[in-house]
């Protein structure tokens, strides 16, 4: 990671968080001797970037709020690592029950009764599912049972018509009944 980039991360998490007495250069040579391997370990663990550029800046800010007591202890960076752990596991507990309440959503609308056998409650199943759709047909899936937009709010998102969100969503929903163990004939 460039200068740049370290200066811009130590700005935005100094930004956020509280001032701590005169430590400031202090963890700012902290941030710059681990950030890069914080980022790169997430980086592998997250399988994104970004995720992983979120992972870090969020386990650095609470390790910045934190840093009167975070830097007297032995190991700083054992704790920095533990943090970005626990907000990496965090964020995706957040994202396994969303995908299980996507899962059950879809589910539940082509159950004859609204009831019947759990949806997906595999979380990577409910995403290979989910990444097996055109990009087009996903987004209005996730738009609409996901974050609950109306056919026309998702239209406006995606810059086409609430008809052609309604045929994608139609489209994604065949696709993805067969992955839920709903056949075509069963309701």
């Amino acid at each position: 990671m460039d200068d740049t980039a370290t200066r811009i991360g130590v700005e935005r998490v100094g930004a956020l968080a509280p001032p701590v007495g005169g430590a400031t250069a202090e963890f700012e040579a902290f941030f710059r001797a681990n950030h890069a391997d914080v980022f790169a370990c997430f980086r592998l663990l997250a399988r994104d970037a970004a995720d992983a550029e979120e992972i870090a800046q969020e386990a650095f800010l609470r390790v910045w709020q934190r840093w009167d007591r975070v830097a007297a202890m032995e190991r700083p960076d054992g704790y920095l690592y533990r943090t970005a752990m626990n907000v990496w596991r965090s964020r995706r507990r957040r994202a396994a029950v969303a995908l299980r309440r996507l899962g059950r959503r879809v589910h539940d609308a082509d159950a004859p009764t609204g009831g019947g056998v759990p949806a997906a409650d595999d979380r990577d199943a409910v995403v290979r599912a989910l990444a097996g759709l055109p990009s087009r047909q996903r987004a209005a899936f996730v738009l609409t049972e996901g974050l609950d937009l109306t056919s026309e709010e998702a239209g406006l998102a995606m810059g086409i018509a609430a008809s052609t969100v309604r045929v994608l969503l139609a489209r994604a929903r065949a696709t993805l009944r067969p992955a839920s163990g709903t056949g075509a004939n069963d309701g």
